[in-house]
């Protein structure tokens, strides 16, 4: 085990809109999961003091102390940082939530839930007539997936499992396999697949 970093001597520090930003998504990830200081001093080989600090935005973190937290959190960097960039909101308007389109597929995806990195996430899409997507089984790993069928016919492959599933139908995945989606018709499918971290 590696000695925690120790509070470092610091200046005076001007507290920047993004730095309370971050001390706050910095307690809500370590609160969410009912850690203590101490818990977390713990798990990321970082100094209570410092992350006392940091969390009253009395310190700015350093990517390495910023690494160290993220980690313990079971999170990338760009995740933590992306989710202390969100605006909090608990409600997605429809009209804000991101929408991706696949060039090649035409596959829609748009990021149903509010942006406050919860560890449930809901993505609504749209598989056009004709289109085929596939994913890796490593797309999978530590995650719990359930997707229900909302318009059309949803052609299905899970490892060497084929499903057919109309509207209605909801499926739960197994253990992670590679994955292929596809809609042979007619029209558009539209689906949500809700994501749980495990």
């Amino acid at each position: 085990m590696t000695p925690p970093l120790p509070a470092p001597a610091l200046n005076p520090v001007e507290t920047s809109h993004e730095t309370r930003l971050l001390a706050a998504r910095l307690k809500h990830e370590r609160v969410r999961r009912s850690w203590s200081i101490a818990e977390l001093a713990k798990r990321s080989g970082v100094s209570r003091a410092m992350i006392s600090k940091v969390e009253r935005a009395e310190a700015s973190p350093t990517a390495a102390l910023l690494g160290r937290l993220s980690g313990a959190f079971g999170l990338t960097l760009s995740t933590l940082l992306s989710r202390a960039e969100s605006s909090g909101e608990r409600l997605a308007r429809a009209a804000r939530q991101p929408c991706w389109t696949d060039p090649r597929s035409g596959y829609v995806r748009r990021a149903v839930s509010p942006p406050t990195g919860g560890p449930l996430e809901l993505v609504s899409v749209v598989l056009p007539e004709g289109a085929r997507v596939s994913y890796p089984a490593s797309a999978y790993a530590f995650l719990y997936h359930q997707l229900l069928v909302l318009k059309g016919t949803l052609r299905f492959r899970e490892g060497a499992t084929d499903h057919v599933l109309r509207p209605g139908d909801c499926l739960e995945f197994g253990p992670p396999a590679d994955c292929t989606y596809a809609n042979g018709g007619p029209g558009n499918c539209r689906y949500l697949v809700a994501v749980l971290r495990r």
